[in-house]
C-alpha cells in the first residue's frame, strides 16, 4: 500500500504527497493549489518534491506549481487542457504515467464531468480523483453533462473495493447530511456518519476512503438502486428511466441542499 500523506490548504483542500516506496524522502504532489503549506511540510519532513501530478485545471489544485517549480525543476503532468500552463507532460487515457524517481507508475484515466479533462491517476490500490469522486459525494458538473459525470463515476466505481480514494476536499461530513436525506434508513450511512463526527471533533480527516465503503454510503454510486432511484423519482415527481437521469436528478437536488 502507498505512503501517502495530506496537506491541508484553504478552507477545505487537500493536497497529497506520495511517498517513494524506494527512496521515502522523495514524493510527488497531487492537485498543490498553494505551494506555502507544501513548501512547509517538505522542509519540515525534511523531503524532496520529484514530480507534481494534477488531476484538472481549477486554481485550487494547479495555482501552486509555479512556486513549486522554483524551487524544484520537476515534471508536471496533468491532462491536455491548455488552461494549465505549466504541465510538461500530458496524461490521456489507458496512459501509465512512469515516475521513476518514486519507482512508481499510475493508469490515467479520463473522468470528464466536473470539468471536460478531468484525469484521474490509478495504481498500487489507490486512486486520486480530485473533485469528481468526494467521500459520500461527487463533484458538481460545471462543464460536462449528467451523462458524462455519471459514466466517470461508474468507471470509478468498477475500480476494485480495496481502492482507497484520495479525493480533493474534506466536504464528507455534509456530504453525509444529503446522503442520509436520499437514504434515510441506510444503516451504512449512519454508522458512517457517527465515525466521521468523531474524525472532525478530533481535527482528523476522513479520508483516504475505500470504493467498498464508498459502494454501501454514496448516492452518485448508488443510481441503480431501487432505494435511490425511489428517491430521485419522488424529487422529480416522474419516473425517470435510466442512471443517468437519476444521476442529473441527485445532483440538482444537492447543489440546492442545505
Amino acid at each position: 500500500m502507498l505512503s501517502v500523506r495530506p496537506v491541508q490548504a484553504f478552507a477545505d483542500n487537500y493536497i497529497w504527497l506520495i511517498h517513494s516506496p524506494l527512496h521515502p524522502e522523495r514524493v510527488a504532489v497531487v492537485d498543490p493549489g498553494d505551494a506555502a503549506p507544501v513548501i512547509e511540510e517538505l522542509r519540515r519532513s525534511d523531503l524532496q518534491l520529484a514530480a507534481i501530478l494534477l488531476t484538472h485545471h481549477h486554481p485550487d489544485h494547479i495555482g501552486g506549481v509555479p512556486e513549486l517549480l522554483r524551487l524544484a525543476e520537476v515534471p508536471v503532468i496533468g491532462p491536455k487542457d491548455e488552461r494549465i500552463a505549466t504541465r510538461s507532460q500530458t496524461a490521456v487515457e489507458g496512459q501509465e504515467i512512469e515516475l521513476p524517481e518514486l519507482g512508481l507508475a499510475f493508469k490515467t484515466l479520463e473522468i470528464p464531468g466536473h470539468t471536460l479533462s478531468h484525469i484521474a491517476f490509478w495504481g498500487h490500490d489507490a486512486v486520486f480523483c480530485g473533485d469528481t469522486l468526494f467521500s459520500a459525494g461527487c463533484g458538481r458538473t460545471f462543464e460536462g453533462t449528467a451523462q458524462q459525470m455519471n459514466t466517470s463515476l461508474e468507471r470509478l466505481r468498477a475500480l476494485p473495493p480495496h481502492t482507497q480514494v484520495y479525493c480533493g476536499h474534506e466536504y464528507t461530513a455534509s456530504n453525509l447530511r444529503f446522503a442520509r436525506a436520499v437514504e434515510p434508513d441506510n444503516g451504512a450511512c449512519a454508522d458512517y456518519q457517527a465515525q466521521v463526527t468523531r474524525l472532525r471533533a478530533n481535527g482528523e480527516p476522513t479520508l483516504p476512503s475505500t470504493l467498498a465503503l464508498e459502494i454501501q454510503v454514496n448516492p452518485f454510486l448508488r443510481c441503480d438502486t431501487p432505494a435511490v432511484r425511489h428517491a430521485a423519482q419522488q424529487k422529480a415527481g416522474s419516473a425517470l428511466t435510466d442512471n443517468a437521469q437519476v444521476f442529473g436528478v441527485l445532483r440538482a437536488w444537492k447543489d440546492q441542499f442545505r
